[in-house]
């Protein structure tokens, strides 16, 4: 699909809009592991043709989105919830967990309840995970550390950190590898708020700007229908997905089909409770309010 004028445009669900430009919409894309059976199915159904996709960081997509710059995109947690007025977020479509996640962690050379005033390196680009860490090591685990920025390299992080907090692709590197090799514990993000509240959490959702939806409802819901059908193919065939993933990975197809198996990709009523006392507890430290309403895309 180009974007020269034609009579008529087909969407992502082969409806046809007659007399309308042909204009893709501008769909965000994380370039980490953790996304790709979210857009692994768009290439096997071919709906990949019919989106402009830039790929980028979490914190960055979330800022394009909130700039206008993206129709729809993933969008971190607390971005979404600091933006809630402007954006509406697609039902059923998340990234997150219920229990361990995997590639968020904090990896330590101390037991967590010892990090007060100890100096904590923040390598991660997601704001979510960042505020996560932050509010269990307050919160349940009583310490104040001195955070700090830097590259997520673990190796350079520990030579100035008695810990470090990791997400994506460098935490799945850090929990499988590089952890248990320095002698490390790892401690997974997932399952520490699992057994401290019960819940699943929700690091990402797919939303799409408040504006594009009244302007362009079709597409929207046909984007969303997009994203969930390419979601159920790839957990169907996920052996496939994780052995063409391992080609160009550090990770084994096992260890890939075990990860893309252990995340969550839904966003249902328990999700959404996970995002309430999550919004509850950080809101007002946060940019939000602990009230703050999460509307979703109505079919």
């Amino acid at each position: 699909m180009d974007n020269s004028p034609a009579d008529s445009v087909t969407g992502p669900g082969g409806d046809e809009r007659p007399g309308q430009l042909r204009v893709r919409p501008r769909v965000g894309h994380i370039q980490f592991l953790n996304c790709l059976p979210l857009y692994w199915g768009l290439a096997r159904t071919g709906t990949l043709l019919d989106l402009e996709l830039s790929k980028d960081t979490p914190e960055k997509l979330s800022e394009q989105l909130v700039r206008g710059d993206l129709d729809i995109a993933p969008v971190t947690l607390v971005e979404y919830l600091r933006n809630a007025d402007d954006l509406v977020a697609f039902p059923d479509l998340a990234v997150g967990c219920d229990g361990p996640v995997m590639s968020c962690v904090i990896v330590s050379q101390v037991p967590l309840d010892q990090l007060d005033g100890a100096r904590v390196a923040l390598g991660s680009t997601s704001r979510t995970s960042v505020r996560l860490a932050q509010l269990l090591l307050s919160d349940r685990y009583g310490v104040r550390p001195d955070y700090f920025t830097c590259p997520p390299d673990l190796g350079l992080m520990m030579q100035e950190a008695d810990a470090a907090v990791l997400i994506g692709d460098a935490a799945l590197r850090a929990n499988l590898h590089d952890g248990p090799r320095l002698g490390l514990d790892v401690h997974d993000l997932g399952a520490l708020w699992k057994e401290w509240t019960g819940l699943p959490f929700v690091f990402a959702v797919w939303a799409t700007r408040r504006e594009y939806l009244e302007r362009e409802p079709r597409m929207v819901r046909q984007v969303h229908q997009a994203f969930l059908d390419s979601r159920d193919l790839s957990l169907e065939e996920v052996g496939k997905v994780a052995e063409q993933a391992a080609r160009w990975e550090a990770f084994g197809e096992d260890v890939l089909a075990r990860y893309f198996t252990t995340l969550d990709f839904r966003f249902g009523p328990a999700q959404l409770e996970g995002v309430t006392e999550f919004a509850r507890r950080v809101g007002p430290t946060t940019g939000f309010p602990a009230d703050v309403r999460v509307e979703l895309l109505r079919p």
